[in-house]
């Protein structure tokens, strides 16, 4: 017997489950778009994306996913044949350098693997070696969606900043912002991309690139900024559609209203770091104790190099695919694929998951997450050490 009926959770990496407010927000009928209310409450927009990113200089608005923001932060940095430095921890960054080579750009790729951040050496090593300043942009992700891992970007900036190397900072927040904390303006970052999937608990469908006056001014000779990705425009609107070079995606606009309003002036950017951090480390306290005596373990073994929005984790010989497929069937709740962490034709395939604990998210949820998958274990037979839950809540508790 199923016990699936009712609402179902989404415990997936994005999309991530939506606020009613927001959802609420959306459901309107369609607006005038060349004046009035609409064309006021966007001009609120601006101004919160940068309090949520930690930044005073420029942000784009684009009709996209995250890779859409991925290609609007290479047409505006690069030239054909130009040179980046990207920097992967996980199937994401990797997918990063995928699309800036596809438009042109020679990529070197610093591939740091699936279960250690960023190496400052290492990029210092690829840094000094480029004698005659070749790399335009440093490409890294703060939190990768696949493989969790967190890096530090202040370390990438320091190594940048001690050799006076001239490089952008460009850093993929899609996974971690309104996550993990993150300040652009503070860090010396130069181009920040995020979309509206994750913490920023708006449905897949606008992507955002925010930059500085300094990756403003290399811009102005990138020539794979075609029309529709040239951020320009966009950010200095001097007509309402010029900011989304046509018409507005008003639905969206107005659930995002909606999302930072929730994140910026009721909870308040600080809680909801601090909240995600504590439903993460409940989620982290449970493999912790699900792992004694068995081969379950999470993917990054030092808690400070783990991002607060998602958990990759291991549940060996086909446990994790399993139990996947069981928390979904028999109790509405959806758990995260593997992703990048082996190819799908391996056998080491199914024993990947990723449980999500991002955006409108709060401590029932994740609890009901963690009892779901020790039912699941327990009716699958799947060994595991005892005691989870009881390491979840004390967590819970003790915050």
């Amino acid at each position: 017997m199923s016990l699936a009926q009712g609402r179902p959770y989404l415990a997936i990496p994005g999309p991530s489950t939506m606020p009613d407010r927001v959802l609420a927000a959306m459901h309107r009928p369609a607006p005038n778009i060349y004046e009035g209310a609409l064309i006021e409450m966007t001009a609120s927009l601006f101004p919160d994306l940068k309090r949520l990113a930690g930044t005073r200089q420029h942000v784009a608005i684009y009709i996209a996913n995250g890779h859409g923001a991925w290609e609007a932060a290479n047409a505006n940095m690069f030239s054909r044949g130009d040179k980046a430095l990207v920097l992967a921890t996980g199937r994401f960054g990797i997918g990063w350098a995928e699309s800036a080579r596809a438009v042109g750009v020679n990529v070197e790729l610093v591939d740091f693997g699936l279960k250690t951040p960023v190496d400052p050496a290492r990029v210092e090593d690829a840094l000094r070696a480029d004698v005659n300043h070749e790399i335009r942009a440093v490409l890294m992700t703060h939190v990768d969606t696949a493989s969790s891992v967190k890096n530090d970007v202040t370390a990438v900036r320091a190594v940048l900043d001690a050799l006076g190397h001239p490089a952008l900072l460009a850093v993929d927040c899609i996974a971690s912002l309104g996550c993990d904390a993150f300040h652009m303006d503070d860090w010396g970052v130069d181009v920040m991309v995020a979309a509206s999937q994750k913490g920023i608990m708006v449905p897949p469908g606008l992507g955002f690139v925010w930059f500085s006056d300094k990756a403003l001014e290399q811009s102005r000779s990138a020539d794979l900024a075609t029309p529709y990705w040239n951020w320009t425009p966009r950010a200095f609107a001097k007509e309402y559609y010029q900011n989304f070079n046509g018409t507005a995606p008003t639905h969206h606009l107005f659930g995002l209203r909606e999302s930072l309003t929730m994140i910026l002036d009721e909870e308040g950017l600080e809680h909801v770091w601090a909240r995600h951090a504590t439903l993460a480390r409940s989620v982290w306290a449970a493999f912790d104790a699900w792992g004694q005596g068995a081969d379950i373990a999470l993917n990054i073994a030092n808690p400070a190099q783990r991002g607060h929005s998602v958990t990759a984790a291991r549940i060996g010989d086909g446990g994790a695919q399993r139990l996947r497929s069981w928390c979904e069937r028999e109790a509405g709740v959806t758990l995260g694929i593997g992703l990048g962490m082996a190819l799908p034709s391996a056998p080491e395939y199914g024993s990947f998951l990723r449980v999500a604990h991002m955006g409108h998210v709060n401590a029932h949820m994740t609890f009901g997450v963690i009892s779901v998958m020790e039912a699941g274990m327990r009716a699958l037979g799947i060994p595991h050490g005892a005691g989870a839950l009881d390491a979840a809540a004390a967590v819970i508790a003790g915050r």
